[in-house]
């Protein structure tokens, strides 16, 4: 008989004997330990730094949503009587918030103060309104048209003419440069002094042929000496409003003080004729 046929009797005698399949079993004490270390495992990947799971407290935050920008751009006009939202928050001609009102609401207080209603900010949950005068809207108008002008480019004109000119010849050139400033331009004025004209300052030079303008200037830079001090250059430009006003205080002062002083004057000169 086989090594193999012995084998399989044996092995079904002791089945026979214990009445069932061969079962190994594994120890009470193996089996805690290795569940134990199970749930440590699972407990440090749970809690480690490379874990994916994300507690309620550490939740992503939501994008805030970005406040729509006013419609500068739009012409201020009147929407009339027909509102197309039903709900719509209004602000008073006074920029008072009036809060949110039912668009019947809205052509009642119109109706009662005389007023327009001019749309703000449509895209806004609910749409502003601003309820406004007839004479609020044309200002606002006007102060849109202005935000929207372009600056005009400034035109810069030259003349250039030495320090021993002739009189008419000044004259013309002063009169070209008050022409040119009325035109709201700016003009360079050069004035150059020739080899026989040594003993000449440039700048006072030029500063006296500005007093013989007959209108007010401002300087956008004033005589100042170039060349090696053997010219003067400065820039004239129309005067400002502020300059303007100054200067009519200034010529107003002026003539206050020499009518006093005329006056003064007379009275003591009737005091000397008296006996």
């Amino acid at each position: 008989m086989s090594a193999g046929c012995v084998r399989w009797m044996l092995c079904q005698a002791v089945r026979r004997t214990c009445g069932g399949s061969l079962v190994y079993r594994i120890p009470a004490s193996r089996v805690g330990i290795r569940s134990e270390r199970h749930n440590i495992a699972a407990a440090s990947w749970r809690w480690s730094p490379f874990s994916t799971e994300v507690s309620d407290a550490e939740q992503t935050p939501e994008p805030k949503k970005k406040k729509p920008s006013l419609r500068t751009n739009v012409p201020i006009s009147s929407v009339g009587r027909k509102i197309p939202h039903r709900q719509i928050q209004v602000i008073s001609e006074n920029g008072e918030d009036l809060g949110t009102l039912h668009r019947a609401d809205v052509v009642r207080i119109m109706d009662e103060k005389a007023l327009k209603l001019v749309l703000l900010h449509e895209k806004k949950d609910p749409p502003v309104y601003q309820l406004m005068s007839g004479k609020q809207i044309h200002e606002e108008q006007l102060k849109q048209r202005e935000r929207q002008k372009k600056p005009a480019q400034v035109q810069v004109k030259e003349l250039t003419f030495s320090a021993g000119i002739a009189s008419h010849d000044l004259t013309t050139k002063l009169k070209q440069a008050e022409s040119w400033l009325e035109k709201k331009n700016h003009v360079r004025i050069t004035l150059r002094s020739g080899y026989r004209q040594s003993n000449i300052n440039p700048v006072t030079a030029l500063e006296q042929m500005l007093e013989q303008m007959d209108v007010m200037v401002g300087f956008v830079s004033k005589p100042q000496a170039i060349r090696d001090g053997r010219a003067a250059m400065c820039v004239l430009r129309p005067p400002s409003a502020k300059e303007l006003l100054q200067m009519k205080k200034a010529a107003n002062t002026d003539a206050s003080q020499s009518k006093t002083s005329s006056v003064s004057s007379a009275d003591t000169t009737e005091e000397t004729s008296q006996p």
